[in-house]
């Protein structure tokens, strides 16, 4: 995850660790190679920003060439940890934690080690962590490996309000629960509460007219605002405060949310358990036995939505 402890700015108001290794990958100079088998993207299932790369991996049919390593959801004091492997160790990598992977890229790097990381597989190093940008190279610069009938996630004519808009889900959506849950005032709190509701409510709103966010048309943004609205009642209603209203109580994002999770790469990929494991564990100041609610019934995911009256291009599964 980019990052779970705490970084606080002016008026007690949570920052966000910036990425370190930004190369982006295509066959310009100085760009990352596109080349099957030589990368392995490294994530954890509690993580929204790593969820999403996995997602669209799979939607494309990038799983033959770019491998998946998987790290355990609650993150140690020595930070992510491959102890879902056997041996505890990464079988390609070799590697116990992640930041053993950061220190061998760059042994004065003084940041988290965090996931989703695209390790380069010839070198051990870290090629990638830019959590941002990184379902926007899965969708262009390694197009020519996508599956047959892989949906166009990322069309050329929508790119800029697809950009604008994952700009504003990311600040005040995928962030801002963050934001509320990581606050030290009240003030800050409060602000990134309001943002936070505000644009829940505009999304509902937009989604009653439309099954996607772009219309017919599933994109990028959807699977940015999906890995949200999935941990919201498991995880961000109860330990990060956002509890105006559940996801369930919007009529058109929980459709919408359903209708998704039902969806090839997205229901298939999405762990409550882990979720729920990853969040009540690392605001063990708030929750100092570290006990996992039972709840919420995660079998209504699975309940009709009734959102193909609103027509939608379907997806091919493979």
């Amino acid at each position: 995850m980019p990052e779970l402890t705490r970084e606080i700015g002016d008026g007690g108001r949570f920052v966000r660790q910036s990425n370190r290794f930004t190369t982006p990958f295509g066959d310009g100079p100085g760009e990352l190679p596109v080349e099957p088998g030589r990368y392995r993207l490294l994530w954890a299932a509690i993580c929204p920003w790593a969820h999403r790369s996995v997602i669209v991996r799979r939607l494309l049919g990038l799983e033959n060439v770019i491998s998946l390593g998987t790290a355990h959801p609650i993150r140690t004091v020595n930070g992510w940890e491959f102890s879902l492997d056997p041996e505890g160790v990464d079988p390609v990598l070799g590697i116990r934690y992640l930041n053993e992977l950061y220190q061998a890229t760059d042994p004065h790097y003084e940041g988290r080690a965090t996931v989703p990381t695209v390790a380069d597989v010839k070198s051990r190093t870290v090629a990638n962590n830019d959590y941002f940008r990184l379902t926007n190279y899965w969708e262009t610069a390694w197009k020519a490996y996508h599956r047959p009938g892989a949906p166009d996630l990322y069309p050329l004519d929508l790119r800029p309000e697809i950009d604008a808009l994952n700009h504003v889900l990311f600040d005040e959506v995928n962030n801002g629960v963050y934001k509320c849950g990581f606050a030290r005032s009240q003030g800050a709190y409060d602000e990134a509460f309001d943002i936070l509701f505000a644009r829940l409510d505009q999304l509902d709103d937009r989604l009653s007219r439309q099954r996607y966010l772009f219309g017919e048309r599933l994109s990028d943004s959807d699977v940015r605002l999906y890995v949200t609205l999935a941990r919201f009642d498991a995880a961000y209603h109860g330990a990060f405060r956002t509890n105006l209203r559940r996801i369930v109580d919007y009529s058109h994002l929980w459709a919408y949310a359903r209708d998704l999770y039902q969806t090839y790469s997205f229901g298939d990929t999405t762990d409550f358990q882990a979720i729920k494991q990853g969040y009540y564990h690392v605001v063990a100041g708030q929750n100092p036995v570290v006990i996992l609610p039972r709840g919420p019934d995660g079998s209504h995911w699975t309940s009709a939505h009734g959102r193909e009256r609103l027509g939608g291009v379907p997806i091919k599964v493979p």
